[in-house]
């Protein structure tokens, strides 16, 4: 089970929303970078970037930030990135900067033909996000339901080469009320493609709730609020997480 830290940047900060609302923010560093250096340090294996403006904006904003960021961890682990990608051009400059994998949300449910283009250019390091409240998806910085159902569209993506799913529950994002299993076991039966849970994750608890499912196709699960308040302790939730794996 992969835990990934969440560095999420708006105006060049590290900051953590709740429910994904731009005006629910807490501000948790100034030197994003400086955070990044701290999960890797902590035994983190990823790092999970979102540019929170950009996902508004419909194109990267705060790229300072991520190539400090970049420049930070070096060639120590794998960076995925979200938020505002909506071209091929985009995709091949944060390649070029070094990240390791892109994720595709709003564009994958109104645009499918681009993801698709996008996994066959770029194989292999393409993730799409599906953000969802009551099982119906998400976009625009989740400030529109559509009426797209999560599975439905998990199956669509099966056969273009997604790397893998993060599903994000939006009315746990933030709000350390626990990840919604049972949904995000749903998802990843639902197709062959791995998912990556999000929201809500709160204690030892959800690990414990995570690693008994990882074989029904749950490989790991972004860490957010409960690592910045230290409601979860990082550094022994994976090591938590490594030893069930090996039991």
């Amino acid at each position: 089970m992969l835990l990934i830290p969440a560095i999420d940047l708006k105006d060049g900060q590290c900051v953590r929303l709740q429910q994904g609302e731009m005006d629910r923010v807490t501000v948790f560093s100034d030197a994003p970078e400086q955070m990044a250096a701290h999960w890797v340090a902590q035994g983190a294996r990823r790092l999970h970037l979102v540019d929170l403006n950009g996902a508004f904006a419909g194109k990267p904003v705060n790229k300072p930030a991520i190539a400090a960021i970049l420049k930070a961890v070096g060639n120590d682990i794998p960076v995925q990135i979200g938020g505002g990608i909506r071209d091929l051009e985009t995709i091949e400059k944060y390649l070029d900067m070094g990240i390791s994998y892109v994720i595709i949300g709003t564009a994958a449910v109104k645009n499918p033909g681009f993801l698709q283009e996008a996994c066959i250019a770029f194989g292999g390091q393409v993730i799409v996000g599906l953000d969802a409240k009551d099982g119906k998806v998400a976009t625009d910085g989740w400030s529109k339901i559509t009426g797209h159902e999560v599975t439905d569209l998990a199956k669509k993506y099966e056969d273009y080469g997604v790397n893998s799913i993060i599903y994000t529950d939006i009315g746990r994002d933030g709000m350390l009320q626990g990840i919604n299993i049972e949904a995000t076991v749903k998802l990843a039966q639902a197709s062959t493609i791995p998912v990556i849970a999000s929201g809500g994750l709160s204690n030892m608890a959800d690990i414990d709730g995570l690693c008994a499912v990882e074989g029904e196709g749950v490989e790991g699960v972004i860490c957010g609020r409960a690592i910045y308040s230290g409601d979860l302790d990082f550094a022994a939730a994976q090591k938590r997480a490594d030893e069930l794996m090996e039991s």
